[in-house]
């Protein structure tokens, strides 16, 4: 397990932003969540009364396997309480990706025994989050900031409010004062996000003045993929199918990991478009596949 750095872009989606970081501290395992819209959990907090039983936890889910950082938080709950929480911060994280209702069960399972632990809310909000359930993943991402002070899921909680059908509250988070603390990734994630938002209102060219300097800087990052995916979304929604095309050749380019379907979308417009590959937009240089 990593400590998180990116809200970062499930860019493979076709709404969705912030996944890079978003889920990588509190849980076992990483990727990009494509999260359904809908929230059964509107307005639940983590530790309800009326909670159901907790899961069971799996012989694989093991406290050991926990980031040290997070387990350091840990301490603080003793030996006999630390390990039952720690192994469903660890079950979450295993099950985030092939069944996130499980997974939220897990890090529900935790908050109930350690709810004023800020990586344990955080790992409800995220598997809230992965859920679809973005209410309760606002809900829960705001009260572990409350806690530890940190901004680094604003961009997943930007996507939310987008989930929730509120694109206007996902771009007032770039006011946020926590947005100047954020390193290099998670800004490049809310980027991300809020370029979304942005195409959610209908103003794609505002959406890609928001990722054009970033999609330009040279070199290749641990994000290239997901940005410039949503770059290309970003110029496609604007009217501009052939520059989107090759920034989706681009991600798909770097893509090693599969983050994203930009190999099919490029492939798609390829189809549609005559392409010039020698020929970079207008304005703009191409992205080179190998880290300069």
């Amino acid at each position: 397990m990593s400590r998180p750095g990116r809200a970062g872009g499930a860019a493979g989606t076709d709404r969705r932003g912030a996944t890079g970081a978003a889920h990588r501290r509190p849980h076992a395992s990483a990727g990009s969540p494509t999260s359904p819209h809908g929230d059964a959990g509107a307005g639940r907090g983590a530790g309800r009364s009326s909670r159901p039983s907790a899961p069971e936890l799996p012989d694989e889910a093991r406290a050991e396997l926990l980031d040290f950082e997070v387990t350091r938080e840990l301490r603080g709950l003793g030996a006999s309480l630390a390990e039952p929480v720690a192994r469903h911060l660890v079950a979450a994280g295993m099950y985030l990706e092939e069944d996130p209702a499980l997974a939220l069960a897990h890090a529900r399972a935790a908050a109930g025994l350690a709810s004023r632990i800020a990586v344990v809310r955080e790992a409800v909000g995220l598997a809230a989050y992965h859920a679809g359930e973005f209410a309760t993943a606002l809900a829960e991402l705001r009260a572990a900031r409350r806690i530890d002070g940190s901004p680094r899921h604003l961009a997943v909680m930007a996507d939310a409010e987008r989930g929730l059908g509120r694109p206007e509250r996902a771009l007032l988070l770039a006011r946020d004062p926590g947005a100047a603390e954020l390193d290099e990734e998670a800004r490049a994630e809310l980027l991300i996000v809020l370029s979304g938002a942005r195409r959610d209102l209908g103003e794609p060219e505002a959406a890609v003045l928001l990722l054009q300097d970033e999609a330009a800087a040279a070199g290749v990052r641990p994000w290239s993929a997901r940005l410039w995916y949503a770059y290309a979304e970003a110029l496609l929604a604007a009217g501009r199918p052939t520059d989107a095309a090759r920034w989706f050749v681009s991600a798909a380019t770097v893509d090693d990991t599969e983050q994203t379907d930009a190999a099919d979308r490029a492939a798609e417009l390829d189809a549609a478009v005559e392409l010039d590959a020698a020929e970079p937009p207008e304005g703009e240089t191409a992205p080179s596949a190998q880290p300069s």
